[in-house]
């Protein structure tokens, strides 16, 4: 299967079915598969004038039309090339450069950026624009004049590149990662047992372009609706997963603290709202229990990577105990169990010996949603995929139950007096503050310890808290080793376009000048 199928799935089961909600707009299954199956013929139509590729990339928002332009894409058996409308012009044209994109789609409202683009970049044979008639590019309209909407004339191949996506690692690195269609065959199947919804109304919130695209495949497969916003605001959200009557809802852990904070949550109702699901990043156990506490048994949490799609998850009823209250804090630490089963996942010690439980190494993964590889980076492709195993970076281990816990970033390794100090653990005892909102650990030279530990906090709105107490609260949890020897107050910490911390900054501001980083 492509991953157009699931699109023409949710067609034939019912065609004239809402498929997508934005604004007041209703658009239906045959509608959005029309515009798809159009663009497939248009970019089949102007394959020869383009360059050997097939890469088409994507600058927009939540919008029903760039949507289906993504999908027409992956029917031509081209490559989408999803790109994030928060980034800076320097980092689009960076993708679209080392992605070898020949036609970019873009809406209006980016239209001065995209003209800056196409001078930079010879190579860009083509430039759509999505929503408005403009005088120096084609529009939708034009660029489809003589698209039929019949099912295109080609094949595509399973193990063809669907998806090629930038990376979301924390070290300064510039990959593409080659996701084939395989690879979402099994996401999809990997998120109808996480999530199983027999009447899915899924709110995207977060950027389409990224893991709430993903989640969205099991939904049209389905036949079910998606409710585009355009940003994930807790007000917006909460009133249409009212009016919608939302079944679930995708968000990183710090637009959930932003959702619990709204004034109004409790008052909406949100009885409709069977999954309310995270990932991108591990949420702190404090913000976890108060999340179900708030929302109910509802809340789940996937773990998996741009090279990776859905390694594991935690189903809600896993986050309870058998009595029914909210399960302990080492459940709610973890981020699941293996989902697929025609997937592995293990601990890896770095000899490449397979590690028992208890005991932490580098987690691996093989199976049908790993990557092809990195695109025209064979050095990073050959260290990450090695004799079939996909090495994720992310340090873990299992528990006696089966549930994995990651407690680092292997190159987010602390090494402290010859300690092997993992700053995930400091920073979920540094969450349990009252006083404290955010916080990221890492560590900085120090001439005894070879590496200090050192924390950087946002703290709560209306809050205080001094470097000496919080000092001291992870003493009294993890130990005087652990403990960070300093604490920076910043209002903000350094994101990623995808909303991950970007500790290299951080750690930039101690380490420059200096040969060696560790």
């Amino acid at each position: 299967m492509a991953v157009s199928d699931f699109l023409e799935r949710g067609a034939r089961l019912n065609p004239d079915a809402v498929c997508i909600v934005q604004g007041e707009r209703r658009h239906r299954y045959r509608e959005v598969r029309a515009l798809a199956w159009r663009v497939a013929h248009a970019l089949l139509r102007d394959a020869d004038t383009m360059g050997i590729a097939r890469h088409a990339a994507i600058l927009c928002g939540n919008d029903a039309t760039g949507f289906a332009c993504s999908f027409g894409i992956m029917r031509a058996g081209w490559a989408y090339v999803p790109m994030d409308f928060r980034n800076s012009a320097d980092d689009n044209a960076k993708i679209l450069d080392f992605g070898d994109v020949d036609l970019l789609f873009f809406q209006a409202e980016y239209a001065e950026q995209v003209r800056r683009l196409r001078e930079r970049l010879p190579r860009l044979r083509a430039c759509v624009c999505l929503d408005a008639d403009l005088t120096d590019f084609a529009s939708l309209a034009q660029w489809l004049a003589d698209a039929p909407e019949s099912e295109p004339p080609v094949e595509v191949d399973a193990a063809a590149t669907a998806w090629l996506q930038t990376g979301s690692g924390t070290s300064g690195d510039f990959r593409m990662a080659m996701q084939p269609h395989r690879a979402y065959n099994a996401f999809v199947a990997y998120s109808l047992l996480w999530l199983p919804d027999p009447a899915p109304v899924m709110l995207v919130a977060a950027p389409i372009t990224h893991a709430a695209g993903g989640l969205a495949y099991p939904v049209l497969a389905q036949g079910g609706r998606l409710v585009l916003l355009d940003r994930p605001d807790p007000g917006a959200m909460l009133e249409a997963i009212e009016r919608h009557r939302v079944t679930q809802l995708f968000l990183p852990p710090t637009v959930i603290y932003r959702l619990m904070a709204h004034p109004n949550v409790r008052q909406r109702d949100l009885s409709s709202l069977r999954y309310l699901a995270f990932s991108a990043a591990p949420m702190a156990v404090a913000k976890l229990r108060e999340a179900v506490a708030l929302f109910g048994p509802i809340v789940a949490q996937g773990y998996g990577q741009t090279e990776a799609l859905g390694i594991t998850c935690m189903r809600p009823d896993e986050l309870l105990a058998s009595d029914g209250a909210i399960a302990p804090d080492a459940r709610l630490a973890a981020c699941g169990r293996p989902a697929l089963p025609f997937c592995r996942v293990i601990v890896m010690a770095d000899d490449g010996t397979l590690l028992p439980a208890g005991e932490a190494g580098e987690i691996c993964v093989r199976g049908d949603q790993v990557m092809t590889g990195y695109y025209k980076n064979e050095a990073a492709t050959r260290a990450t995929l090695v004799d079939g195993w996909l090495h994720t970076g992310d340090i873990g281990r299992f528990d006696d139950a089966g549930y994995l816990h990651i407690v680092d970033r292997k190159k987010d390794m602390i090494v402290s007096g010859g300690f092997n100090v993992h700053s995930a653990e400091i920073e979920q005892a540094l969450a349990e503050h009252p006083a404290v909102h955010e916080a990221a650990v890492i560590g900085v030279p120090d001439d005894d310890w070879g590496e200090a530990v050192r924390a950087v906090v946002v703290l709560r709105a209306g809050h205080e808290a001094s470097a000496v107490e919080l000092i001291a609260h992870c003493k009294r949890r993890l130990g005087s080793v652990k403990a960070p020897k300093a604490v920076d107050f910043v209002a903000d910490l350094p994101r990623s376009a995808r909303g991950k911390v970007l500790k290299r900054v951080l750690r930039e501001l101690h380490w420059a000048g200096r040969e060696r980083q560790v």
